[in-house]
């Protein structure tokens, strides 16, 4: 079987994530029948952590138990990754011991060198360049809230110099769906040229209509999801952070950007958020927010993840 991998949402088909997403649906309104407890028994999961994070962890790990299987967690901070030994040799060696492998690190280059030397699937928990596990839950939870995909407006607010901020804009493009993405106008907060790209290719065939703005009511008009996301990621300088909060203060998703959007929009963030930051307490603590069902989602779309690249999503 050849082996496939998860860097970014696009290595796969729209036909691929929507599969996964109905098994994850699936899974999830059973997720203790005996048809899945076993899919995984004496499989391994092995997890290379270079930050942290409570979600990714976790679900993770709950997911393979899940399944029947085993995750072993294995933190790089600090390791001799890439120093003593290099990040191939590592994922060569680690490919003999586990069936499949995930990374959450810093550099899209890390991942990239992994997924070449693996001889099993890799999965991308998080790098600077995509969050696939991430939008693949969201995209679930779209289909739970709003029945299709169909004529949907999504808009994210905030810094969009990131991977949650790509990998929404690949999903939109591939489903065809609508997207502003409403960030400061500088460079170094605006989506790169090669998503841009990227994006561009896929929509000719979509129809996919996706735009930077500057505005947050401009993004929020018509718009079905609101989507907002920390401003304050790991490695950002607590020197900085106060700037970073005069300037991305313009695209706070509140009551009144929230208003601007349809009657039945909802409100995303994929955790963790800061309220009075990048979404006031009002909206992420209000009726239209559906942030905690897409934080369970997690578990259940990375359970149909493992089980596709493994070739027994049946």
């Amino acid at each position: 079987m050849e082996i496939r991998n998860l860097t970014k949402v696009s290595d796969f088909t729209r036909e691929e994530c929507e599969n996964i997403i109905d098994y994850s649906i699936k899974m999830k309104a059973d997720k203790f029948n005996s048809k899945y407890t076993s899919k995984l028994k004496y499989r391994t999961l092995l997890m290379f952590f270079a930050k942290p994070s409570l979600r990714t962890r976790v679900s993770f790990e709950t997911g393979m138990t899940q399944l029947g299987g085993h995750a072993i967690f294995y933190s790089i901070q600090g390791s001799n990754i890439g120093v003593k030994e290099t990040i191939e040799d590592t994922a060569k060696c680690a490919s003999r011991y586990a069936d499949i492998i995930s990374a959450r690190v810093y550099k899209r280059k890390e991942i990239q060198d992994i997924a070449k030397s693996s001889d099993v699937p890799v999965i991308n928990m998080l790098d600077d360049f995509a969050h696939p596990c991430q939008i693949l839950c969201d995209f679930q939870t779209i289909k739970e809230k709003k029945g299709s995909f169909d004529n949907l407006k999504l808009s994210f607010f905030g810094d969009s110099y990131n991977n949650v901020t790509y990998d929404l804009m690949r999903m939109c493009a591939m489903f065809g769906m609508n997207m502003d993405v409403a960030c400061p106008n500088d460079p170094k907060y605006s989506p790169e040229a090669e998503v841009l790209e990227e994006i561009a290719e896929i929509s000719k065939k979509t129809g996919s209509v996706i735009r930077v703005v500057h505005d947050a009511m401009e993004a929020a008009k018509d718009a079905d999801i609101l989507y907002a996301d920390s401003w304050m990621s790991y490695g950002i300088p607590k020197d900085e952070e106060d700037t970073r909060v005069k300037l991305f203060m313009p695209f706070q998703v509140n009551a009144k950007v929230m208003g601007n959007a349809k009657t039945d929009a909802v409100f995303m963030n994929c955790l963790p958020a800061k309220r009075g930051y990048e979404e006031s307490a009002e909206v992420i603590d209000g009726p239209q927010s559906i942030v905690f069902d897409q934080a369970e989602n997690r578990l259940h779309v990375q359970k149909a993840i493992i089980l596709f690249l493994l070739g027994i999503m049946d």
